[in-house]
């Protein structure tokens, strides 16, 4: 059993091979799960039906003008994507060390991103070429994940937030590497939004990328939630979630209504994007911090299985679909046509790539890295003795 919270100076147990649910004590959340799924629901309905695109022969306005300013919300799918990922993320990170963290990372999102990254340079290369162009370097690039970094457009418009998935990736294992104490957890949380927004404030393009920029709070507010299932009556942790709801509510959800604004004809106003920003940590508090918790039904797992492989799949192989079908159909029969056969890609993808796949790169991983570790530890010592002067030598002296 892992040691209370409250014990401020414990460090996180080391336990490369335990996976999150026994790593937390807590069997898998099944609600948390379904709430991924609404989510990343949101965020296709927003795409096929809020985003003003060309694909329903019309401006989505025109095709849907009753629905677009509803679906529109839908993009804050992604606000609450990135909630539950702060508190999966700690809950992963619960109880492993930093290579166990990695790979388990590495495992869980690269079978499905890499052949997403296929299927979208078939459609765009092959199946319908002109509408962006993808050449080989493009595609290497993407095949990182890490892209942007190298200023290497996305293939795919929806692979943006695993850029800053990442970022919060690398620094859960900073914490992992300095040792994840109760203190610690809750100072980072609460200082880490702040200076990101400070350097979102200042224009500071470096400090902004390195410290995810307006996504922190949402990212860490999530760990307040997590932290929240082990101390729910701390006040310092309240406090600290308050913060974020703040920070979050200032510039994600500022940030968020300016991308509405861009890609849709509807505009969010400051007083609607803060309770979409709020209802979002309502959201996933709900269903961790109340008696949803104990949801055990299957099925949200399976739902909640999907929607990685959904919002990687849906984007531009749905526009697609869309052009090809919305001609010979009503839209609402096509919206829903489209949305079935992306969620039975998903289904595939999961089976056949995600369960198979994802363990044995995990393990391939970990392997790896064990050996790196090895090598290195051993290099040290290697040379002090090739420094070292031989016996002989020292008693002919």
């Amino acid at each position: 059993m892992l040691q209370r919270m409250t014990e401020s100076t414990t460090t996180l147990a080391l336990a490369p091979g335990r996976a999150a649910a026994p790593a937390t004590g807590r069997p898998r959340l099944a609600a948390l799960d379904g709430l991924r799924f609404l989510a990343a629901m949101a965020v296709v309905a927003y795409h096929y039906v809020a985003v003003n695109h060309s694909a329903w022969g019309a401006r989505t306005e025109d095709s849907f003008p009753n629905l677009q300013p509803i679906a529109a919300f839908g993009s804050f799918g992604v606000q609450l994507f990135f909630v539950i990922s702060g508190f999966v993320i700690l809950m992963s990170a619960w109880g492993r060390d930093v290579r166990s963290f990695a790979a388990s990372r590495v495992g869980r999102l690269f079978p499905a991103y890499w052949l997403s990254v296929a299927a979208v340079v078939l459609l765009l290369v092959v199946v319908a070429p002109g509408h962006k162009d993808v050449g080989i370097p493009e595609t290497a690039a993407n095949l990182t994940m890490v892209q942007r970094a190298f200023g290497v457009q996305d293939v795919e418009s929806v692979y943006w937030t695993l850029w800053a998935e990442l970022r919060f990736y690398v620094l859960v294992a900073v914490l992992l590497a300095l040792g994840m104490t109760r203190n610690r957890l809750v100072a980072f949380a609460a200082v880490w939004p702040v200076v990101a927004a400070v350097a979102v404030q200042s224009d500071s393009t470096l400090w902004s990328t390195v410290l995810v920029g307006t996504d922190a709070p949402l990212f860490a507010g999530g760990m307040v939630l997590f932290l929240l299932t082990k101390e729910r009556r701390s006040p310092v942790l309240w406090l600290v979630l308050g913060l974020n709801v703040a920070l979050a509510g200032v510039i994600s959800g500022r940030s968020q209504s300016l991308r509405i604004a861009t890609s849709t004809d509807v505009t969010v106003g400051p007083q609607t994007y803060w309770i979409a920003i709020l209802a979002c940590f309502v959201l996933v508090a709900a269903v961790t911090l109340t008696r949803l918790d104990r949801l055990s039904w299957r099925w949200l797992t399976l739902v909640g299985a999907l929607t990685y492989p959904l919002y990687l799949l849906h984007s531009s192989w749905g526009q697609w679909l869309i052009a090809k079908t919305s001609p010979y159909l009503p839209a609402g029969v096509t919206f829903a046509l489209v949305t079935a056969v992306m969620l039975g890609a998903a289904y595939l993808v999961h089976r056949f790539v995600e369960r198979p796949l994802g363990p044995r790169l995990r393990r391939a991983v970990v392997r790896d890295l064990e050996r790196t570790s090895r090598a290195l530890s051993r290099t040290p010592r290697a040379a002090r003795r090739a420094q070292a002067p031989e016996p002989d030598a020292v008693s002919s002296r």
